[in-house]
């Protein structure tokens, strides 16, 4: 255990050297400033709290229909969301649904009584994974209602090492493993949890929630006009190199790519190269003319979900670096995807891939081998969107299934 806390010291110590020249971490650490002096001023002592930590982004948006499940059907709890990063926790904040949102206090034993005397969770739920051992053995002292959702276990992780001790005991915390596959649930018991539920991923919940409270976007909307419209999100640089490409080959189908992050550079890049003339959304006004452009760079946040309603293919990106986005909010509004070979850790984009509703390319060719017959065959198209759509719809669920058990 020594191992560990000196780990966390010794990251918390570099995160603080670096943060004056590096945002994100500089975010990290100023987040966490008299984090303890802001909770106890805020959170009510007399309070139910449900306590739900969710590493980042990603994570918060399979917690999310869980959240938001529990507030609608028992407001006598009070709503406590925690971030370990700041990309999570920046672009969440102010996140109406919950009570109360703090990044999580780096992992002492001392931060975690801390913490946990101010937050007084009745149920705590981690969502999907960061197993944080001190907080867990405190809430086993405590013999608060611990649960994880959403989780998955893989043979190689740490659980299943002959060093994986403590690791192991740390799952005997939660009351219920709520485990996305059959495989997780196998694994486990092999440690000797019985107390697992294979109750799938809160993902295609959320997902289905967004497609049906998908926003008019009329920039959207007025730059597809009579076209069709291939819609790229999330996209990096070697993303955009296929994608350029593809765009160029096909002059008469409309574009709009999001770009991870607003490089300034990359978006230029796009704009430069794009042979059919190309348009920024913040650059749109009421007066613009789309005719002559083919493609619209999305250079803002939050609308991406919504833009894929108007869609008839669509491209996930990342999957030249550390691994592909979201693909189940293209999925739900039945696109036919495409993402680069960096997906196999994605249990969603491998399913989807089986059934023949994605593709996985290495290169341009492959780009265009998979495009080409979903842009000539209607009914080819049609088959595969309905695929794609019929996959999200029945592994909803997982949500109803998950409050039910934790907020009795």
């Amino acid at each position: 255990m020594w191992i560990y806390n000196f780990g966390l010291a010794l990251y918390a110590w570099v995160i603080r050297l670096i943060a004056p020249r590096h945002a994100k971490a500089r975010l990290w650490s100023e987040g966490r400033r008299d984090l303890f002096e802001r909770m106890a001023g805020t959170i009510d002592p007399g309070a139910r709290i449900v306590w739900i930590h969710t590493a980042s982004l990603g994570e918060f948006e399979q917690g999310r229909p869980i959240i938001e499940r529990i507030r609608r059907e028992r407001p006598e709890y009070k709503i406590l969301v925690t971030f370990f990063s700041p990309s999570g926790y920046e672009i969440r904040k102010n996140y109406p649904g919950a009570d109360y949102i703090f990044y999580l206090p780096i992992d002492t034993p001392a931060n975690a009584r801390r913490f946990l005397d101010i937050a007084h969770p009745e149920i705590a739920v981690f969502v999907k994974y960061e197993f944080w051992l001190n907080l867990l053995a405190e809430l086993r002292r405590r013999s608060i209602r611990t649960y994880i959702v959403s989780a998955i276990f893989r043979r190689n992780s740490i659980f299943f090492r002959p060093y994986g001790g403590m690791w192991r005991q740390a799952l005997e915390t939660f009351d219920t493993l709520f485990v996305q596959n059959d495989e997780s649930k196998s694994l486990l018991a092999e440690l000797g949890f019985d107390n697992v539920v294979v109750a799938g991923d809160t993902r295609f919940d959320r997902v289905a929630e967004i497609a049906a409270a998908a926003k008019r976007i009329e920039i959207a909307e007025r730059f597809k006009g009579g076209s069709r419209l291939f819609v790229a999100g999330s996209t990096w640089s070697p993303d955009e190199e296929l994608l350029i490409r593809l765009m160029n080959d096909n002059p008469d189908i409309k574009f709009i790519v999001a770009p991870h992050e607003m490089d300034e550079s990359r978006i230029a890049r796009l704009m430069d190269e794009t042979r059919g003339g190309a348009l920024r959304y913040t650059a749109c006004t009421d007066r613009t003319e789309y005719g002559d452009h083919q493609l619209l760079v999305l250079d803002t946040m939050g609308l991406l979900s919504s833009v894929y309603g108007y869609a008839t293919w669509s491209y996930i990106g990342g999957g030249f670096g550390a691994g592909i986005h979201n693909t189940l909010e293209a999925a739900t509004f039945g696109l036919p995807v495409a993402f680069g070979p960096n997906y196999l850790k994605f249990k969603e984009a491998r399913d989807l891939v089986t059934l023949g509703a994605a593709k996985s390319v290495a290169n341009y060719e492959e780009l265009k081998q998979w495009f080409v017959p979903l842009r000539d065959n209607e009914e080819y198209r049609r088959k595969t969107s309905r695929v794609a759509k019929d996959y999200t719809t029945r592994h909803q669920g997982a949500t109803g299934l998950i409050v039910k058990a934790i907020v009795r």
